[in-house]
């Protein structure tokens, strides 16, 4: 059989090329090609559409709604807590929420409470209001918008203050950002700077007897108008204890009864006996009956709670 023989003499015919001697022409062409740092690269320009007047619209109000999202959610989920349109699935709102959404117990709250602060800075700056941002973002110019937070960490640490304190916070937390959202960090800086600026003495002895005030504080919801004895003093809040347990609470939220010494101690009595049938097993109506002789606002029980506390002591065998 003869054996094929073309692709044999291509290769000789290639060899017979390639080893031609190059002339310095060719060497010149292979130093450059196997030099990358000598080489030249030729980038073509993209021309950027601009955007149109209705697509810079749409973005402006695009933008509006991701900032405002916690903010909504806030005001959503107070409607939903203030309604009590979660009553025919769960029977608290702490419930609805982990049960709906996932949300842990102070993450609502938090919410809650930031949206009531972006409600306060939104008065500060009139030219923004939701009709234009909602309703009708072709209204928005762009001297109207106004630098308002963007999420709740940048909220959270003025939600102690009270509103006009909120709205100095935010001004020079903006300032301090170059006219930017500021961080949860610098807003946090500058309320600091004005706690310490403000800062009133802690004036509650020992022993005290005071009321607390809830102003929106969901840790102390179903304490507003109890009294607290006061068991600790802290640069800005008081350890007082209640009939149930020992809560630290903020010196806001705290209202002296003014009562005399031995009025103090009466009322020491009173809420140790409370506290012991407190801490047995107790029907629903038993705990409201003793909430209820926890909110009374004199230093002393009448004829009958001091009945109806001895009866449950004795049933509960709780008598000192």
């Amino acid at each position: 059989m003869t054996k094929p023989s073309s692709k044999r003499k291509k290769a000789t015919s290639a060899t017979s090329r390639d080893s031609t001697p190059p002339d310095d022409h060719d060497l010149e062409d292979i130093s450059q090609e196997e030099n990358p740092a000598t080489a030249t690269i030729t980038v073509s320009a993209v021309e950027v559409e601009e955007l149109s007047e209705t697509e810079q619209r749409d973005r402006l109000h695009l933008e509006r709604r991701v900032e405002r999202a916690f903010f909504e959610a806030g005001k959503a989920l107070a409607e939903l807590r203030d309604r009590r349109l979660y009553r025919s699935t769960h029977s608290t709102f702490e419930e609805y929420c982990k049960d709906r959404f996932g949300f842990e117990r102070r993450h609502p709250y938090r919410l809650i409470e930031a949206a009531g602060v972006v409600d306060n800075l939104i008065k500060m700056c009139p030219n923004w209001t939701q009709n234009q941002t909602e309703d009708d973002p072709a209204t928005v110019r762009s001297d109207q918008l106004q630098i308002l937070p963007t999420s709740e960490g940048q909220v959270r640490p003025m939600t102690k203050l009270e509103p006009q304190e909120q709205q100095e916070v935010w001004l020079r937390a903006v300032e301090l950002a170059g006219g930017k959202v500021p961080s949860g960090r610098i807003v946090k800086d500058v309320v600091q700077q004005i706690m310490e600026r403000t800062q009133v003495p802690n004036s509650y002895q020992i022993g005290e007897v005071c009321q607390i005030m809830t102003k929106d504080n969901p840790e102390l919801r179903g304490k507003g108008g109890c009294w607290g004895i006061v068991s600790q003093v802290n640069d800005f809040s008081c350890t007082v204890k209640m009939w149930d347990s020992e809560y630290t609470v903020g010196l806001q939220h705290l209202k002296s009864f003014n009562y005399l010494p031995a009025e103090c101690r009466q009322v020491q009595e009173i809420c140790d006996r409370i506290s012991r049938v407190y801490s047995s097993g107790l029907e629903e109506t038993v705990k409201n009956l003793l909430q209820s002789l926890g909110k009374v606002n004199r230093p002393y029980l009448t004829a009958v709670e001091e009945k109806l506390l001895k009866l449950l002591e004795l049933e509960y065998g709780r008598i000192p």
